[in-house]
């Protein structure tokens, strides 16, 4: 083949490196957003907070209470960090509500986040119809730091004081006992280069040890190796009687059985009559199931929203929070003097970082800009909503609000992934706010979020004796209109935490 030269037009798109940066900075949550910050701020000398600016982007008075309260019971703690490091701030104001799960309605398995987990963590672009509002609660410091605290008060020979940390550092966000303590032991031996078996039987013996000195401790329950432990442990720290005698032996062996409401078996196994069974069954039920609950980090559990939704008198408000806008301006000093030295050899690279550190500023801009718009417009498409609740929701979907701004369809995902949004009913994600639509008998559309409301709100007014079955719920949102299968009930039922009849039958 003879080789020749050809010319050939095309067209291609290019990612220019601040396009590239508006993208990322555009998909970060919060959090992640100030730590680029901070690290932009450290690499890059012309930019800098503004003078009015607080040190931190969270670091502003109401949410200082917050802080103080988790500072100052760290400071108490044995090997606390040290009190002139600031602690990144968290929002004092909790616009949403926390629920309890039901474990007794054998949804004693990890919390389900049909959306989001944490703020953080990424997600995938998609439409997503079957996740609830994030569950955010606080705590105030952590559970290892409260049982630090009750160490101080023991008197515990170095050793045992020893032991103890291990186990305490072993725990997880539940309160229990992460791993086996033969394991445990396993690897404090080889971390020590213990080979002699006395040696390791007496380290086994001293773990033992320092598990019931764990049992003992605040909060009841703690450092359980399973959930009839845990319930076991918090039951035999109440007053003694037949019911709790027999609540324990259930706990024990037969917690299966009670959560299945088999009250013939639990009757014919423990030999006590239908009566003692249900007194047992109300002093199990008082139990947590997740003794670090109420100590989970703050850090984690609080989410500071990106914009704040208020009823005014002229309608809904909405507006960006000014408590998470970073406060950044260009270094007049440092501008001029890169001005100066332009086309000088010796400083080659001044030009480019000035040029970045303007990109910086008005890609953190727009990210807000952006953010705002579409909150905008997902706050006048689902006004139902911000009045009469989740069971007002319409259904919707990225394309559409991505057709109104004239954004990618991509883009509204970036906006609505780890974006969260303060209204009068709560704090929710803004991709709470989209749902796919299900139709109706008057041919018009219900969105998903609705008919999980409805679901929820059937179910808790169910009568205990005679739980409502999927088929039955469907029946009942056939008559409300809205044509939804059993196994569609059963999903949205599911993703909503709630356990199948059998399990939520009263025994």
């Amino acid at each position: 083949m003879k080789p020749s030269l050809q010319v050939r037009i095309s067209q291609h798109l290019a990612l220019t490196p601040q396009l590239q940066q508006s993208i990322r900075l555009l998909q970060l949550s919060t959090l992640e957003l100030h730590q680029e910050v901070g690290q932009m701020l450290e690499q890059n000398p012309f930019l800098e907070m503004e003078e009015d600016a607080p040190a931190s982007p969270f670091e502003t008075p109401p949410e200082r209470q917050v802080a103080d309260r988790v500072a100052d019971r760290a400071a108490d703690a044995p090997d606390a960090p040290d009190a002139g490091e600031a602690a990144p701030e968290i929002r004092a104001e909790e616009f949403g509500t926390t629920e309890r799960e039901d474990w007794e309605n054998g949804t004693e398995g990890d919390d389900f986040d049909g959306i989001r987990e944490t703020p953080g963590s990424s997600s995938g672009g998609s439409d997503n119809d079957d996740g609830e509002a994030p569950e955010r609660g606080g705590g105030e410091g952590s559970l290892q730091d409260h049982l630090r605290l009750q160490m101080v008060g023991m008197r515990l020979s170095e050793e045992d004081r020893a032991v103890l940390e291990v186990l305490i550092e072993s725990l997880d966000g539940d309160g229990y006992l992460a791993d086996p303590l033969e394991e445990i032991a396993e690897r404090l031996a080889e971390m020590v280069g213990m080979t002699d078996e006395e040696g390791r039987a007496e380290l086994a013996e001293r773990l033992q040890c320092g598990l019931r000195w764990l049992h003992s401790m605040d909060p009841p329950g703690v450092g359980a190796r399973s959930l009839g432990e845990c319930i076991s442990l918090q039951l035999k720290s109440t007053p003694r009687c037949a019911a709790r005698q027999l609540a324990v032996r259930i706990a024990e062996q037969y917690l299966e059985l009670l959560a299945k409401r088999d009250m013939r078996r639990l009757t014919a196994l423990t030999g006590a009559d239908e009566d003692l069974v249900r007194e047992a069954q109300a002093l199990i039920v008082a139990c947590e199931p997740k003794p670090g609950r109420p100590f989970a980090a703050a850090e984690g559990q609080i989410v500071v929203p990106d914009v704040i939704v208020r009823k005014t008198g002229r309608g809904l408000a909405v507006v960006l929070n000014p408590d998470v806008m970073p406060k950044l301006r260009i270094n007049d000093l440092y501008a001029q003097a890169a001005r100066g030295q332009r086309g000088s050899a010796s400083q080659p690279g001044l030009s480019s970082r000035l040029q970045e550190a303007r990109w910086f500023v008005k890609n953190i801009q727009q990210r807000f800009d952006t953010i705002l718009r579409v909150s905008k417009a997902i706050v006048e498409r689902q006004k139902a909503f911000f009045t009469h609740g989740a069971i007002a929701m319409k259904p919707l979907v990225l394309r559409e609000i991505a057709d109104e701004l004239g954004l990618h369809e991509s883009t509204i995902s970036r906006v609505t992934t780890a974006k969260y949004m303060a209204t009068p009913q709560g704090t929710y994600e803004l991709k709470y706010f989209f749902g796919s639509s299900l139709n109706t008998d008057a041919g018009g559309n219900a969105s998903s979020t609705a008919v999980r409301a409805l679901i929820r709100q059937f179910v808790t007014a169910e009568d205990p004796a005679l739980p409502l079955s999927d088929n039955q719920i469907s029946e009942m949102l056939e008559e409300q209109g809205i044509q939804v299968a059993r196994r569609t009930v059963a999903k949205y039922r599911e993703a909503l935490k709630i356990a199948p009849a059998s399990l939520r039958k009263a025994i």
